[in-house]
């Protein structure tokens, strides 16, 4: 396979990979803490609704213990997803070089290193309440289920979606005991989101995965993806006015979501099914849509009358 090094998501040129010992690279790769954007879709969804449930000021302590949550279980997910489709991985350009598909750490250290991040992360139960520690073991089914979902169905992103986005839920249980429609609202915004963009992200891989089985909402959608992802991106903010509304947050909130609905308009015309490096590069523009939902959840509260 000529893999093309502009695609592949391995960062040769990361802190970690320059700083760190060389043999403590094959677990920061495996996790992904060499390549933070997946850390930061998901904090900060998480961290809009923190705030707004928080009435604008989060506290210190919620704010660490969503901060190593989000870290964690992001880092147990692609941990768990590597070891799963470590011979898939092998046949696609974008994961050949990760460290189970290379060889470069054992399955045995795989599964050991994923099993001290459960143990970790299952410690922040002791810092959460009741209501939170049920949702959070809600999500653990969920997790494992995404890795396979991409042999069973075209819909993964849709599963992807919801465990990325949990943390809106537990965030809001945990300021307020209980999940509200707003809570839900926001979290459907979320996903909606989540499943456009991770759909661009589908695309890069979209030949690879159709020649070796695997399913997407880039395979399914094929030629017409702008269609669809222009439609998630539509719900998504959709559900964020309604739940803005529901709050009474201020104009400066809904300020922001027309920012964001022109960032998407950017993102759907400048999409191309068959342009991986382009497809890729607006995958990665998604964390300027995470910190606009924040920035607009923070003011949007504060100013509220």
């Amino acid at each position: 396979m000529k893999n093309d090094k502009n695609l592949n998501d391995i960062n040769a040129n990361s802190f970690f990979n320059i700083m760190l010992p060389r043999n403590w690279l094959p677990f920061i790769i495996l996790c992904r803490l060499d390549r933070p954007i997946g850390i930061w879709l998901t904090i900060l969804p998480c961290f809009s609704a923190l705030i707004i449930c928080s009435d604008g000021i989060p506290s210190i302590r919620n704010i660490i213990i969503f901060s190593i949550g989000a870290i964690l279980m992001r880092s147990i997910g692609c941990t768990f997803n590597d070891i799963c489709d470590q011979e898939f991985d092998k046949k696609v350009t974008r994961t050949c070089l990760r460290p189970l598909a290379t060889g470069s750490i054992t399955q045995k250290k795989a599964i050991t290193f994923l099993l001290v991040q459960l143990l970790t992360c299952s410690s922040l139960l002791l810092f959460i309440n009741s209501t939170s520690k049920l949702l959070s073991i809600i999500l653990i089914p969920i997790v494992i289920i995404y890795p396979l979902c991409k042999r069973f169905t075209y819909w993964p992103q849709i599963i992807l979606g919801i465990c990325f986005n949990w943390g809106i839920l537990i965030a809001w249980s945990e300021v307020t005991h209980f999940v509200t429609l707003n809570a839900f609202l926001l979290w459907l915004g979320a996903i909606f989101w989540q499943i456009g963009y991770d759909s661009i992200y589908a695309y890069v891989d979209a030949d690879c995965d159709e020649a070796i089985g695997l399913k997407s909402t880039a395979v399914l959608f094929s030629d017409n993806g702008k269609i669809f992802i222009s439609l998630f991106y539509i719900l998504a903010i959709i559900f964020w006015i309604l739940a803005g509304h529901n709050l009474k947050l201020n104009f400066s909130y809904y300020y922001g979501i027309a920012i964001i609905f022109f960032h998407f308009i950017w993102q759907i015309f400048n999409f191309q099914p068959k342009n991986q490096k382009k497809n890729f590069y607006l995958f990665i523009q998604n964390i300027w849509v995470g910190i606009i939902l924040l920035s607009c959840s923070l003011t949007g509260t504060i100013f509220t009358t």
